[in-house]
């Protein structure tokens, strides 16, 4: 069965056009990633509408990769000019600029191009050798299980709500309330829809999330006039020393990618964490004879490796239960819904073959970001020196015409554009985004789960503890939510 369906997966990622949407996706996704306060969620955001005419297929193989070229390309501008285009390439600061300040510019950029494809492609290796067992571990929950992996999702907001904790249960419990906006599953009555027929179906969340990260983030550019780059960018070194570099530190590079993954499986986490935890581990495991943080090429192996390995972690949660572990595959599970392809079993069964075809674009994707990187090293400077002032203008008249072709609906671009502005808010006073994101994408299947589980059980909520699954689930929900209480506990 498996190796029927991997023949199924490749008949899909070799048919034209899909390799072209590959293809494209790669290389949109390095020019966004290596523009500062651009990055993998507003490339997602943008492009997501305008996939509404591709097959399911084709639409998120796109968007997958640029996810894992924005990963790669954000190490650009910060080896170049120490300002990281995405979070995710943020301790790649520490020792890629130094190295460009010594004048070894391009062996730091072949090492980033190298180090991001080699751990992506142990990652996305060990994802395809688990997805078998995924499979048997998804077909084992049913609505009552759902119900307690979105109400876990839900209770995740405790900690990924960094800062004020108030901040983040408001963030979240805001998008929980804008998900009730419609005919909810169980009632033939609408709710805050104040008789107007244009809220029936509730507010797109797709729309939402373009406002979120492409008109909020442009909001934030607005500021800023000029190149991205303020100085001159000199481009010396070696791509074949960058090369031998990674060549020397097999350990740190395989480690560093599943580092990555196995935090990137974890909802709430992302790439922004594991590039610093795989540095600190790097820094850990040279046991202090080597200096971090004045040019160590170890240090942008980890950072680099890290990150693409992140990538194929956060594909497990996002499509075996539907919960998003960042902005990104929050967008990415926009894209699976919008095209039919439900998050679960699902995806694991009836649509494996698909499922195989993602998973094996990014491993292809890994080898052509190695290509790209090392052609098209020695003209990345060029990036660095785009201008916002046509860059703002353009992606907000894409994310607008992007909302209007989702339904036909004006209320989606009326939606984008509050939610920029919503979203711009959100960033200038640190309320936690993904609280949000969480609390709007995790409402509906919440509450539809726990509609059918309540008609399965005739009403009795033992359902929720009477299988060894869901009694698990109920546990670990009750420990995030009281883990924050007992903290502040033992502190004061």
């Amino acid at each position: 069965m498996v190796t029927g369906s991997l023949l199924s997966a490749l008949e899909i990622l070799f048919s034209w056009p899909t390799p072209g949407w590959m293809i494209l996706g790669l290389l949109a996704g390095i020019l966004i990633g290596a523009i500062p306060g651009l990055g993998p969620n507003l490339g997602l955001a943008i492009v997501l509408p305008l996939t509404i005419r591709l097959d399911g297929p084709d639409a998120i193989i796109l968007l997958i990769s640029i996810y894992s070229g924005a990963m790669y390309g954000g190490s650009i501008a910060a080896i170049l000019i120490n300002t990281p285009g995405t979070a995710a390439a943020a301790a790649t600061t520490l020792d890629g600029y130094p190295m460009a300040r010594q004048g070894r510019a391009l062996d730091a950029l072949t090492i980033s191009a190298t180090a991001s494809a080699v751990g992506g492609l142990f990652a996305i290796v060990t994802l395809l050798l688990l997805t078998p067992y995924l499979t048997q571990i998804v077909l084992l929950f049913g609505s009552p299980e759902y119900f307690l992996i979105a109400l876990f999702g839900i209770a995740l907001i405790t900690v990924v709500a960094r800062g004020s904790m108030v901040k983040g249960l408001t963030a979240g419990a805001f998008g929980l309330l804008l998900s009730t906006i419609g005919f909810p599953v169980a009632a033939g009555q609408p709710r805050y829809t104040f008789d107007s027929y244009l809220l029936f179906d509730g507010l797109d969340f797709v729309a939402v999330l373009i406002g979120i990260f492409a008109i909020g983030e442009m909001i934030k550019l607005i500021g800023e006039r000029g190149t991205i780059a303020k100085g001159g960018v000199d481009m010396s070194g070696s791509v074949l020393s960058g090369a031998r570099d990674v060549v020397r530190a097999p350990i740190t590079t395989i480690k560093s990618g599943y580092i990555g993954m196995l935090i990137g499986a974890i909802p709430g986490s992302g790439a922004s964490i594991s590039n610093f935890i795989s540095y600190a581990e790097a820094v850990r495991s040279g046991g202090g004879e080597e200096e971090y943080g004045e040019g160590n090429y170890r240090g942008v192996i980890a950072s680099e490796a890290s990150n693409n390995g992140t990538v194929a972690g956060s594909l497990i949660p996002t499509f075996s239960f539907g919960i998003p572990g960042s902005g990104a595959t929050a967008i990415l599970l926009g894209g699976l819904v919008m095209h039919g392809l439900n998050p679960g079993p699902e995806l694991f069964t009836t649509n494996v073959d698909i499922t195989y075809s993602v998973f094996l674009a990014l491993l292809v994707g890994n080898a052509v970001i190695l290509a790209v990187g090392l052609l098209l090293v020695t003209r990345s400077a060029y990036i660095t020196r785009v201008n916002t002032t046509y860059l703002v203008p353009l992606i907000i008249v894409f994310a607008t015409l992007g909302a209007l072709g989702l339904r036909g609906n004006w209320l989606d671009v009326i939606t984008v554009l509050v939610f920029g502005i919503f979203g711009f808010f959100l960033m200038r006073y640190n309320y936690s985004i993904i609280a949000f994101v969480l609390g709007i994408i995790l409402g509906p299947i919440a509450e539809e789960n726990l509609v059918r589980s309540l008609q399965l059980s005739d009403g009795s909520l033992l359902i929720f503890v009477d299988e060894p699954i869901s009694l698990v689930l109920t546990v670990m929900t009750i420990l995030i939510v009281i883990a924050p209480l007992v903290r502040a506990i033992r502190s004061s």
